[in-house]
């Protein structure tokens, strides 16, 4: 009989499944919000490579964006965060 959550951690793992999303997980943990400037800034990737890392772990549910005016802040989902941990545990 299949797993339920194989899916969910595949889906969880592939978004950290690059350096680039690694490091962003990794600043926005330390942070309550981060606008997408300051992400761009800390890395050495195009403003469109960032967005598109962005989208991917937003898409999994580990990051959250709100519309702030012109730009979009980041936080990391801590639930979100904790089930990737669990899952990892559970290996």
């Amino acid at each position: 009989m299949a797993d339920p959550t194989a899916e969910e951690f595949a889906n969880l793992a592939w978004a950290i499944a690059h350096p680039a999303r690694v490091q962003i997980v990794r600043l926005l943990i330390g942070r309550e919000a981060c606008v997408c400037g300051e992400i761009v800034a800390c890395l050495p990737l195009a403003q469109s490579t960032v967005s598109q890392h962005l989208k991917i772990l937003k898409e999994s549910g580990l990051i959250q964006g709100e519309v702030n005016g012109p730009k979009v802040c980041y936080c990391i989902n801590r639930v979100q965060l904790e089930r990737l941990k669990a899952l990892v545990t559970g290996l």
